[in-house]
């Protein structure tokens, strides 16, 4: 590294060389030709695609994304998570991944993708919330109540 350049050596050969970003701390730059053939491609992805693309689905699937993607400092670094949790409505319907992502986010507000997935693979999106609360049992849930004890003979 110089003051104006960064060059790159493999075994003693110059692999490449780029001028080196002074404008912004931490800022980074890729060259395209650089990446491997796997990182490749995702160059056509952006921030906004998935933000579309999850808000077709629905409200929740949209604010995981968006936690998805503000929760990483290099933004790209966030696209394979938003991919992978959008391509979970092609294994289980969009409706059921919408309820999921609704199901993660009153857990927590930052859920990633083995979060969703597991509500999705163990059904935890399919129970209500209001059906398990309206099931008769008390705040407790252990004590019997007035009821049991009025016995069997009317």
């Amino acid at each position: 590294m110089t003051r104006n350049i960064v060059e790159v050596f493999f075994e003693g050969s110059r692999v490449c060389s780029h001028v080196r970003i002074t404008d912004k701390k931490e800022q980074y730059s890729t060259t395209e030709a650089h990446m491997p053939p796997n990182h490749q491609q995702y160059i056509q992805w952006n921030a906004e695609r998935f933000r579309e693309w999850a808000g077709k689905i629905g409200v929740n699937t949209a604010a995981v994304i968006e936690a998805i993607i503000s929760g990483h400092k290099v933004e790209q670094q966030s696209y394979k998570s938003c991919m992978a949790v959008l391509k979970l409505s092609d294994t289980y319907t969009p409706e059921r991944l919408e309820a999921a992502c609704a199901k993660a986010l009153s857990y927590t507000p930052r859920p990633n993708y083995k979060n969703i997935q597991s509500i999705l693979k163990s059904g935890q999106d399919k129970i209500s919330e209001t059906s398990s609360a309206d099931s008769g049992k008390n705040e407790f849930g252990f004590t019997r109540g007035a009821d049991y004890y009025k016995g069997g003979k009317k």
